[in-house]
């Protein structure tokens, strides 16, 4: 535990980032595991829910919570095999 009272600060700051992105994250893959269902199942609401993990995947692409190939690659298969 740190002593110096601006070191205690960042890690509370380290943990609460940690636990939104966390979140944001799990949320994604959420997202994308519903979507992928919708498409599996052709269900009415696939091309909704597609939307919606693309929307996540980019969001979390933008704040760095998983790599720019990773996202293209993930919307990729949902846009292929939403068709």
């Amino acid at each position: 535990m740190p002593n110096i009272k601006s070191a205690i600060k960042r890690v509370k700051t380290t943990e609460n980032a940690e636990a939104r992105n966390i979140s944001q994250k799990n949320a994604m893959r959420t997202a994308v595991k519903n979507a992928k269902t919708a498409i599996n199942n052709n269900a009415d609401n696939k091309a909704e829910l597609v939307n919606f993990a693309i929307k996540s995947v980019d969001k979390a692409s933008q704040s760095n919570l998983i790599h720019s190939n990773k996202a293209d690659r993930i919307k990729s298969q949902l846009m292929s095999s939403s068709k």
